[in-house]
């Protein structure tokens, strides 16, 4: 085997293993931003598409993760700005059944969350799932402080006005 191939060989191999880790970690914060397990994957998929692309240069960094979280919600927020028009459906997608374990206030919770504009989704899934302070979440979107607490703030109180409204809860009950 000559170096340049052992050199290529290397390098898959840690980033196949970077993939396995990944993934794991991050199908989640890709699926509360999309709000779509299919659309989760996709998202990942594409972003670990892009970094493998860049892989040489990037394995000398020091957060790979974070370079891989901030390529998410920048490659949803380019998707989401490509469909910004709603998409109409045949039919309606899948719903838990009854007694599936859903709990009926996560369903509110995440019903509500994904009502939320693409930015404030974001902000708030960075900073109450990924765990992370408000001067990380800014880096992430590539915004000032005050920018993530006015869209954090803004984000909770319509969550809240949600969650409080018994119609809402029944509605999604319904759904």
């Amino acid at each position: 085997m000559t170096d340049q191939s052992e050199l290529h060989t290397r390098a898959d191999a840690a980033y196949v293993a970077f993939v396995q880790e990944a993934w794991q970690r991050h199908i989640r914060l890709a699926m509360l931003l999309t709000g779509d397990r299919l659309r989760a994957e996709e998202l990942l998929q594409d972003s670990l598409v892009k970094v493998y692309e860049r892989w040489r240069r990037l394995s000398r960094i020091d957060d790979l993760h974070a370079y891989l979280r901030r390529s998410l919600v920048n490659n949803h927020a380019a998707n989401w700005r490509r469909r910004r028009r709603e998409r109409l459906v045949a039919e309606v997608p899948d719903t838990a059944a009854p007694g599936g374990g859903t709990d009926h206030d996560v369903m509110v919770l995440r019903r509500a969350l994904l009502s939320l504009p693409p930015r404030q989704r974001a902000v708030v899934v960075l900073r109450h799932y990924e765990d992370l302070p408000e001067r990380e979440v800014a880096r992430v979107l590539g915004c000032s402080v005050g920018t993530v607490k006015s869209q954090h703030s803004r984000a909770m109180e319509k969550l809240r006005h949600l969650m409080d409204q018994p119609s809402y809860r029944e509605q999604v009950r319904l759904a």
